[in-house]
């Protein structure tokens, strides 16, 4: 079929979105190419239908367990076979996966960039045929981008193995630097990269300078209807959040990673049916879920990239109606980051410390433990080895960029099973024992196909038709993998921590000082680029243009700078200055506007007017019917 036919077949829709047809084409005619989407662009059509126009299976590269899932599923509902290898799976199940990959199950295998390092991993995929090899994530493989993953590096090697192969790279947020990067990373044969604009022009941004930020929150969302998401900095504060906002009046619910994995999904599913109206999330919620009338996207805190607020303020308004991105900035707010900035990159000697305790708490042997997983919770890892949270986890963070270490977060990985035996020692074991009789027959008829491959399960599920106690399900599982009968992996909840190399003394750890430098000098950067974004009064979407290579860029004409809200052309710290003390003078009675010009030199009282101004627009301060200011 052609690339418009697989398109309406499978997706149903119509027609591509803007340049998704031209990076099929160029893909389909085995050129190397870069696609720069923006939030909600539709990346994942762009690789998914070149490779089924094709004979073969395509190979992702992903770095995000829960993404990978998603698109397995989404892609199974489709009737696409397609499978995902990541960090935590058993080493039998991987193996019976890239076995299954050989012989032409799947269209699609998803791995993890961890995974593509293993000696199975390059062995089997010399044996695979490959069609395409998609990298999504792209900017994680450059050094100068803000999220760099040292595994992405090993990609090249992996082009080795299948040269005649076209390599098809996405990314929604890079800058013109890392877009080079990009391509020199991963071996372009020559310069390729559709680029679409950042332009959201249905999209409002706003800064809005507040000390009660809480409250300014409900003001906002009384205001703009609709479906919406608070982003807050710490897991507890989504919490606090959420049932402030409940006690408003206004439906909301809270999401992190560390919330249980069905937990998570029954949140996700509440909020993208519309029956949950605000979810308030650390930044782990949002990647790769399609809700396009999100109308209002609001962050308590600024985020540390410019990347990152691009990428989580874009995931309003992608059905193209008019919505509101708004960031609370409040004055202490870019010193937080700066503070935290430092935080983030600890002394070797802690660095060190916590490789050790890492080795004693998986009970690894030197020279052990290359590929290995282990449940990884951090609060009991620094309760039991006396370490502080904050530096503890920049330390594992820091072995993470070295390429030491993969951490996944909490994320609710299914039981899965797979029948092994034949069908005449199928029959005997059934014979033999009463109980597992039952819990098998169950199971093969709730779950058909899991003779030939791995297959999710419940275990609640299989209980409530054998009429058996889930635990004593899992426990005649557990044993018919101990006698060989099957293959099975119980529901995992926790984070997984898993070695990349093997593990070394450690005073032999190695740490490349130089890159370390490099990449704090670059955050630094990236850190106060986001703190001139907030602090800077001009076009809001000018800057964020600029910054990602659009300079010259047209004034968007609806953000809060645009609009006037923003009357006041002084630096931050003059505002404030002057806000503190017209509330000073304000703090006894009443006054109006001449009494309070009064207060200031004679220079200063336009610039003190226009404060004014601002502070009665905005609510935060109330003029009465006599013409006198009160604090509000």
């Amino acid at each position: 079929m052609s690339p418009l036919e697989t398109l309406q077949k499978f997706w149903g829709y119509q027609s591509f979105r803007p340049l998704q047809e031209d990076i099929v084409r160029s893909a389909l005619d085995g050129r190397d190419t870069l696609a720069l989407l923006p939030t909600g662009g539709g990346k994942s059509i762009c690789f998914q239908v070149p490779a089924l126009c094709r004979e073969g299976i395509c190979l992702v590269v992903s770095p995000l367990i829960a993404l990978m899932k998603d698109q397995v599923h989404n892609l199974d509902i489709r009737g696409i076979p397609a499978a995902a290898i990541y960090s935590g799976m058993s080493h039998k199940q991987i193996d019976i996966v890239f076995e299954n990959a050989c012989n032409g199950q799947y269209k699609f295998l998803y791995v993890s960039p961890e995974r593509l390092q293993t000696p199975m991993a390059r062995e089997r995929i010399k044996r695979m045929n490959v069609n395409l090899l998609a990298v999504d994530e792209a900017h994680c493989v450059s050094q100068w981008g803000y999220d760099f993953r040292p595994p992405y590096l090993q990609i090249t090697e992996i082009r080795a193995l299948i040269p005649k192969v076209p390599l098809l790279a996405l990314t929604a947020t890079a800058t013109s630097e890392v877009l080079e990067d990009i391509q020199d990373k991963l071996g372009f044969r020559e310069r390729n990269v559709f680029r679409q604009s950042f332009v959201r022009s249905n999209l409002s941004y706003s800064v809005l300078y507040e000390d009660r930020k809480r409250e300014k929150l409900i003001d906002i969302l009384r205001r703009v209807s609709g479906t919406g998401i608070v982003y807050a900095r710490s897991r507890g504060e989504t919490k606090e959040i959420a049932h402030f906002l409940t006690q408003n009046g206004i439906n909301a619910d809270f999401y992190h990673a560390g919330i249980p994995g069905e937990e998570r999904s029954t949140k996700q599913e509440a909020w993208v049916a519309g029956k949950t109206r605000i979810i308030v999330s650390t930044n782990a919620f949002g990647m790769g879920i399609d809700k396009p009338d999100v109308r209002i996207v609001v962050h308590l805190n600024l985020p540390d990239t410019l990347e990152g607020y691009f990428q989580e303020a874009g995931r309003g308004g992608r059905d193209g109606q008019k919505s509101y991105a708004t960031l609370l900035y409040a004055p202490g707010d870019g010193a937080t980051l700066r503070f935290h900035l430092k935080s983030a990159f600890p002394p070797m000697e802690l660095v060190r410390r916590v490789y050790q305790a890492l080795g004693s708490h998986t009970q690894l042997a030197i020279g052990a433990g290359i590929g290995e997983s282990f449940d990884f919770d951090l609060s009991s890892f620094c309760h039991v080895f006396k370490f502080d949270q904050a530096p503890t986890h920049s330390a594992l963070r820091l072995l993470e960029l070295e390429g030491w270490i993969f951490m996944s977060d909490a994320s609710a990985s299914p039981a899965r099973a797979h029948v092994t035996a034949t069908r005449e020692a199928l029959y005997d074991y059934q014979i033999r024992n009463k109980q597992a009789d039952t819990v098998l027959k169950t199971l093969l008829r709730a779950y058909p196909g899991m003779q030939s491959d791995f297959v999710d399960i419940s275990e609640m599920v299989v209980a409530k038709y054998a009429k058996l106690p889930a635990e004593v399900v899992q426990q005649v599982l557990q044993t018919a993998q101990n006698e060989g009968i099957l293959l099975y992996e119980p529901r995992k909840e926790k984070p997984q921590l898993t070695f990349t190399r093997e593990r070394v003394a450690a005073e032999n750890l190695t740490i490349d000082l130089q890159k370390f430098n490099l990449r704090k000098k670059r955050a630094e950067e990236r850190v106060e680029s986001a703190i001139r974004f907030a602090e800077t009064r001009q076009c809001r979407s000018q800057q964020l243009l600029a910054y990602f290579g659009e300079p010259n860029s047209d004034t968007c004409g609806i953000c809060d700078v645009c609009t006037g809200r923003h009357k006041v052309e002084l630096p931050v710290s003059s505002f404030e200055n002057y806000e503190k003390k017209i509330r000073e003078a304000l703090r006894l009675e009443p006054l109006t506007l001449e009494e309070i010009l009064k207060a200031f030199a004679l220079k200063r009282q336009d610039a003190v007017a226009q404060v004014l101004n601002y502070l009665l627009d905005e609510g935060k301060l109330k003029m009465s019917e006599e013409g006198k200011i009160g604090l509000g």
